[in-house]
């Protein structure tokens, strides 16, 4: 039987105006599709005007613009329609989504569904659940104790994997799949008789733990940083921005 990193798998990414959850916007996104490893994934693109202000230092990282984004972009209701509904589509078939750090990406595609739609991420996958791999998850989980950070770049750089284009949302996306295989393989012992539900599972737990820690950490370091234990979807509030 074949192991999960070895078959068919999904990847979703964003590029948003900050990294504020509650409040910052989508302005591109991406769903990859690979059917089996070294296949030639299908990708999917959607731009989004947001209709707020982007901000230079959002530009920077994955060079956006404002002008551009006003010019090629697309209003955001229909554009969160499809994303829900693509990503909904994989929960309806079974096909794990790789994301990177989901609480961010997540939580942020959840909100914009809260402020243009009316609705949830959790509406759109409530009978058919969303598998999702969070390669950060995975690897500081088996690999605890390596120094070093955990973005993208670094985990593509740890695992060998050619990360080309960085911060566009397609090649995030294919660069955070193919780690998330690569993880597979190398803990191949610890994770080839879990399945993706299982693995769902355990990576929500696993993530609560890495949260405590870190909340450990700020705290003796006199920090009032607060950590959020829930993945791979953070509660909505009472009032969405």
């Amino acid at each position: 039987m074949t192991c999960w990193f070895e078959g068919p798998l999904a990847a979703f990414d964003t590029e948003t105006t900050g990294v504020d959850v509650e409040t910052d916007r989508i302005v591109s996104a991406a769903l990859v599709v690979q059917d089996a490893p070294g296949t030639r994934p299908r990708v999917t693109r959607w731009l989004v005007n947001p209709g707020v202000p982007v901000p230079a230092a959002a530009t920077e990282v994955h060079g956006l613009t404002e002008e551009h984004l006003q010019r090629n972009g697309r209003w955001p209701a229909p554009v969160m329609y499809e994303v829900a509904e693509a990503l909904a589509e994989q929960a309806r078939v079974g096909r794990p989504v790789v994301v990177m750090n989901a609480p961010f990406d997540l939580t942020l595609l959840d909100r914009e569904l809260r402020r243009h739609r009316a609705s949830s991420l959790d509406r759109w996958i409530e009978r058919s659940p969303l598998l999702v791999l969070d390669p950060r998850v995975l690897d500081k989980h088996l690999d605890r104790y390596r120094k070093g950070r955990r973005t993208l770049t670094d985990l593509c750089a740890h695992y060998g994997v050619a990360l080309e284009g960085a911060h566009d949302a397609a090649a995030d996306a294919v660069a955070a799949l193919e780690v998330t295989r690569a993880v597979g393989r190398r803990f191949a012992s610890r994770l080839e008789r879990l399945s993706p539900r299982e693995l769902h599972t355990l990576q929500a737990v696993w993530h609560a733990a890495q949260a405590r820690g870190l909340q450990e950490w700020f705290a003796r370091s006199g920090t009032g940083e607060v950590v959020d234990p829930a993945w791979p979807l953070r509660p909505g509030l009472p009032a969405a921005a």
